[in-house]
């Protein structure tokens, strides 16, 4: 399980009164020092919430293997007769399958992005503002949500014809 430090979530604010002009260039300096400082604590803030969030998809992702694992012992146990699993049922296991590939996706991507640190996005123009790429963000994911959803409906859809085309061949 991950570690997260005790006292998380809040910062410390230390003001050293300098001997020079508050525009002297050692204020400067000691200004983009606290500021790097400060921001370095919030990323490792943001790393540990990402590992316990991490530990916790660990944990889901194996209860839903062996899930997976024991449904498969089940219709194997059945010899081989094939049994129609309930639209609902088949619904949601497209779904959570999709799912789980954005979010395969998603991670593959985070970690395999160059200069992902280095405070500097080459594809974006220089004036795009944070809230501007939130809200792309949020436009994005519903449209891939809703693209999911589509997936999902043509592929029970398939299913439901091919069960169709399976009887018709039977008589």
């Amino acid at each position: 399980m991950a570690y997260r430090p005790s006292g998380s979530g809040s910062y410390t604010v230390v003001i050293i009164p300098l001997r020079t002009n508050l525009y002297s260039l050692d204020a400067l300096r000691f200004y983009l020092w606290i500021k790097r400082m400060k921001d370095l604590e919030k990323e490792k803030d943001a790393l540990w919430s990402g590992l316990e969030i991490l530990e916790k998809t660990r944990l889901w992702y194996l209860q839903r293997l062996e899930e997976n694992r024991a449904r498969q012992d089940s219709i194997e146990a059945q010899s081989g007769v094939c049994c129609s699993l309930e639209g609902t049922a088949e619904a949601r296991s497209c779904l959570l399958r999709s799912l789980i590939q954005r979010v395969n996706g998603s991670l593959g991507s985070v970690m395999s992005e160059p200069n992902v640190t280095s405070g500097s996005i080459p594809s974006l123009p220089e004036g795009v503002a944070d809230s501007d790429l939130r809200w792309h963000n949020t436009v994005l994911t519903r449209e891939v949500s809703d693209k999911n959803r589509r997936i999902s409906m043509l592929e029970l859809e398939k299913g439901a014809l091919l069960e169709q085309l399976d009887e018709l061949q039977t008589h």
